[in-house]
């Protein structure tokens, strides 16, 4: 499994920041994550997630597309422009399913994408196709 560097110079391996302005659904990740293995923080909205990145890199980031303050696409063009292509890697999590919202997803930077509601077994698949977890 690979691991991370933060800005501090640690290395933070299977950790994963969850970003969404429903407390819920940042509780019902937390819980599956740490099931999975991860040590898991939580962030509201973009600028929240932003901040987080700064302060110590996640190796992973669930992120929410339509949150307040700045919205899953500008927190990504933020995230790339700042930190580059590669890390944290990213998958984008929403109800839309239509292919050009997933498109600009992918192209602002995220890795993989994951449809809400979801559960365990398909965030497990999601984060062994990114590398994350074992296949």
């Amino acid at each position: 499994m690979a691991t991370h560097a933060s800005p501090s110079g640690t290395c933070r391996p299977n950790t994963c920041l969850v970003v969404d302005d429903s407390a819920v659904v940042r509780k019902v990740a937390r819980r599956i994550l740490e099931r999975l293995g991860f040590s898991v923080r939580e962030a509201a909205d973009g600028q929240q997630a932003l901040e987080a990145c700064r302060a110590e890199m996640p190796r992973a980031v669930l992120l929410d597309r339509n949150m307040p303050v700045l919205d899953g696409i500008g927190f990504l063009k933020a995230l790339r422009a700042e930190f580059g292509p590669d890390d944290p890697v990213v998958v984008m999590c929403t109800t839309e399913a239509a292919m050009d919202r997933i498109l600009e997803g992918i192209e602002a930077g995220a890795q993989e994408y994951v449809m809400k509601p979801f559960d365990e077994g398909i965030l497990q698949d999601k984060l062994a196709q990114v590398g994350l977890l074992p296949a």
